[in-house]
């Protein structure tokens, strides 16, 4: 059939009419949504919120209006070894803070792509797909990992939220149209120092702007906290004069370089245990790249699980679009049945999947618990950053078959990884487009 005909038309229209199964489907999705026709009730059986290796976490976080879920799972990961040293029962690290300077260094590093690719005919797909991208408020472990190293951390009461940080869509759309401004107005200038010149001027407004939405950063502050012991007596305690790094390192005191990103991607073009890199994907431009490690799933799985084990949570990222219950905190591909309510087969493997872009990363949270049946994962614990009025306490299970479809990346601790994959770490990554979907963001 090359086009659509009116007897194509009332051909299916008449076996439509002939169906009872349509016609029922037609009367529920007048007032219903799909997604409550199609919710299999049996599955809670594989869905409660119970775990063999459940790790103490603090009460979770909420990005609001914003698209930061990377950042605040990096925050909620290294928040946690404050919280174990200093014996805390709430403690944020600030969320706002990472968020300005990766805001202020993804200008930056636009504008250099830019500045680099503006006469470069072979690269022109590059550019307008930077161009189009503009400035996200998402990332990946990578960028949060430069963000931190470059400008430290500091506790959320020394940089507290703001509307603009919690309500992002506006100040995205300024910092964009004036960097695609800026990308316009130099196509025609080739004089090296007036481009320079002219960056400097946009990139100090850039600043100015991000101090008016988000604040102006501390350079140094005061930590107040109050320790409690277990038989609830209380100690008030401050430390004076801080720096973002001193803090970073006297108080989270985690070595981010130990750190990798696990990557499943069983797709032809990415053999397992290679590495990859992005081209164009980053924010510091002196920092690092990202780097993947593909891995089978069962290996990743293995390696979370390890880490697990030994009381640590694992930022990871995944598709959380798929197979959803945000009110109910269930993450399940085997509870909604869909196809028999359409009568198709929808279902296709993680390769087509990636391949055709009905899946990709768009989102990170943080696993904090497993639960492990006949030595096999069945499901898993995940702290989200969608704040505490939906799931559990804001806390989601996530079924091991949803793992397998939709879990994307994680970050695991290098010691982890045997000497093959070490190995193989250490190679020269494979550069991908930025398109490829390893190329998305949280």
């Amino acid at each position: 059939m090359k086009i659509i005909t009116n007897d194509f038309i009332n051909e299916t229209e008449q076996e439509y009419n002939e169906n009872d199964i349509y016609t029922v489907a037609r009367h529920a999705l007048t007032n219903n949504a799909i997604s409550s026709l199609t919710k299999v009730n049996e599955q809670t059986e594989f869905t409660r919120n119970r775990f063999s290796i459940d790790i103490k976490t603090l009460k979770v976080t909420n990005q609001k209006a914003s698209g930061r879920c990377w950042i605040f799972a990096g925050c909620n990961v290294l928040r946690e070894a404050v919280a174990k040293k200093l014996n805390l029962k709430e403690f944020e690290i600030s969320q706002n803070y990472v968020a300005f300077y990766d805001k202020l260094e993804k200008c930056n590093y636009l504008l250099e792509s830019v500045i680099k690719l503006k006469n470069d005919k072979s690269e022109e797909r590059t550019l307008d797909t930077i161009l189009q991208r503009g400035i996200e408020d998402g990332g990946q472990w990578d960028l949060f990992v430069n963000v931190v190293k470059k400008y430290g951390v500091v506790p959320k009461d020394a940089f507290p939220e703001t509307f603009q940080s919690s309500n992002t869509r506006e100040i995205d759309g300024l910092l964009n149209r004036y960097v695609r401004k800026f990308a316009y107005e130099i196509k025609s200038i080739e004089d090296e120092n007036e481009i320079e010149n002219k960056k400097s001027h946009v990139m100090k407004n850039i600043y100015k702007i991000l101090c008016s939405c988000f604040g102006i950063p501390p350079k140094t502050f005061s930590f107040e906290y109050v320790t409690e012991d277990k038989d609830g007596n209380k100690d008030y305690h401050i430390e004076k004069n801080l720096t973002p790094h001193k803090f970073l390192d006297e108080y989270v005191g985690i070595n981010l370089d130990d750190y990798i990103s696990i990557i499943h991607s069983p797709t032809q073009d990415k053999p397992f245990n290679e590495t990859y890199t992005v081209k164009y994907l980053g924010n510091v431009i002196e920092g690092n790249s990202v780097k993947y490690l593909n891995l089978d799933m069962s290996r990743m799985k293995e390696l979370v699980i390890n880490q697990l084990k030994d009381n640590e949570t694992v930022w990871f990222g995944s598709d959380c679009s798929k197979s959803a219950d945000r009110k109910g905190g269930i993450w399940d591909d085997r509870s909604f049945d869909v196809d028999k309510l359409f009568q198709i087969d929808t279902f296709m493997p993680k390769e087509a999947m990636l391949d055709t872009w009905e899946s990709a990363m768009n989102h990170a949270m943080v696993i904090t618990g497993v639960n492990i049946d006949e030595g096999k994962a069945t499901k898993w614990k995940i702290e989200n950053s969608w704040g505490e009025d939906v799931a559990n306490k804001g806390y989601y299970v996530a079924t091991d078959s949803w793992f397998d479809k939709f879990v994307y990346q994680a970050v695991i601790n290098k010691k982890y990884l045997n000497e093959y994959e070490l190995s193989n770490l250490n190679k020269e990554p494979k550069k991908l487009e930025l398109w490829d979907p390893m190329g998305t963001l949280a």
